[in-house]
């Protein structure tokens, strides 16, 4: 399988980027091949809302000239989608929530009862580390996520969320695990 991984940490050695090497190890040992596309380091403006993405019904289309649209086309060609960010006050970093309002060029014919999506059942998953708990603050990123998924017609296969992720050499051998199933359930 062709799985592309996005990183929407603001640091490429972090803890995030720690459990999501985890996740990609794992999937290459399995014989699959990963694309990490590190979000911080491509130009993406926010999303303009100006709807000329919907007059192209097979592809991104969207008129605003930066790297959004070739980490689109490159989520299109996937197989399978992981996203990986830090929580930063209750929500993605900048960086990612850029591409991810961006990802409304995926969409099409969004004002019919039954919207197009160009990356329909494809298998997403959330890689995602907390300074704090899950319960009342990481568990809102997973339902947005969650959301996202469903707004495209993906099909979201797990959650690696670790909370209490404070430095990147303390990751405990549990996390190890978890990212060891993360990447079975995301090639089934």
């Amino acid at each position: 399988m062709n799985i592309v991984s996005l990183l929407g940490s603001p640091r490429k050695k972090g803890n995030t980027a720690n459990v999501l090497r985890l996740v990609e190890e794992e999937l290459e040992k399995r014989g699959h091949h990963v694309q990490r596309v590190n979000v911080l380091e491509h130009k993406i403006n926010g999303c303009s809302e100006c709807y000329a993405c919907q007059a192209k019904p097979n592809e991104p289309g969207c008129t605003l000239q930066d790297d959004a649209v070739g980490i689109l086309n490159r989520l299109i060609a996937a197989d399978a989608i992981i996203y990986a960010s830090p929580l930063f006050s209750w929500s993605w970093t900048a960086q990612m929530k850029a591409l991810l309002d961006r990802h409304f060029c995926l969409l099409k014919n969004v004002d019919a009862l039954n919207p197009t999506s160009l990356i329909d059942g494809k298998r997403m998953a959330l890689v995602m580390t907390a300074q704090g708990p899950i319960e009342g603050n990481a568990d809102l990123l997973v339902r947005q996520f969650d959301c996202m998924a469903m707004f495209l017609k993906a099909t979201v296969v797990e959650h690696l969320v670790v909370p209490f992720c404070t430095t990147p050499d303390a990751i405990a051998e549990d996390i190890r695990q978890q990212a060891e199933t993360m990447a079975a359930a995301l090639v089934r």
